[in-house]
């Protein structure tokens, strides 16, 4: 399965969150599925693809040419998919993956949870997202999200998506092991 993740590229992030992304790579790779991301090779999306590399995974990197004055690319991608703009990155994305991981990041990371989950709500996949969590990150985004719908904001709906706390719960999602 090629999985997407989202996540900071940001070098500034605390090893709790990097050791959980490394981690989440590693089983990804012994699982045998392959890893598609926006390419940088730092932050969470370097983690995840040393932890998938270290272990012999395969990984598509998906980005625009000038994105690496803004942060360095990873080199050691089994693919890369250069676009022109970033609507075609997220469009790429959608187009080779059949799962999405998000993990903490940034405006671009939420800019890129809230786009697949709109597209799901209005039936344009019908791919898992599952929301990893660690350390409690997107605790006050849940009660935004808890807030805006029990105020009328939000349809009444079906999970959208999953959250998971762990590694191992993520990989019993994708794997319908714990539906």
């Amino acid at each position: 399965m090629n999985i997407c993740l989202y996540g900071s590229g940001s070098r500034k992030i605390d090893n709790i969150y990097t050791d959980a992304a490394y981690e989440l790579g590693r089983e990804m790779a012994l699982r045998g599925h392959a890893l598609v991301f926006g390419g940088g090779d730092t932050g969470m999306m370097g983690a995840c693809a040393k932890g998938v590399h270290d272990n012999d995974g395969k990984s598509i990197g998906i980005a625009p040419e000038w994105i690496g004055d803004f942060e360095p690319l990873c080199e050691r991608c089994s693919e890369f998919i250069y676009v022109d703009t970033m609507d075609e990155r997220k469009n790429e994305f959608v187009k080779n993956s059949e799962a999405f991981i998000i993990t903490p990041g940034g405006i671009g990371t939420l800019d890129e949870f809230f786009e697949i989950i709109t597209l799901k709500k209005l039936k344009q996949h019908d791919k898992e997202i599952i929301v990893f969590n660690i350390d409690g990150f997107y605790d006050k985004m849940f009660e935004m999200i808890d807030e805006m719908s029990e105020k009328g904001f939000l349809y009444k709906q079906c999970e959208i998506f999953k959250t998971a706390n762990s590694v191992d719960e993520i990989f019993r999602y994708l794997e319908g092991l714990d539906d």
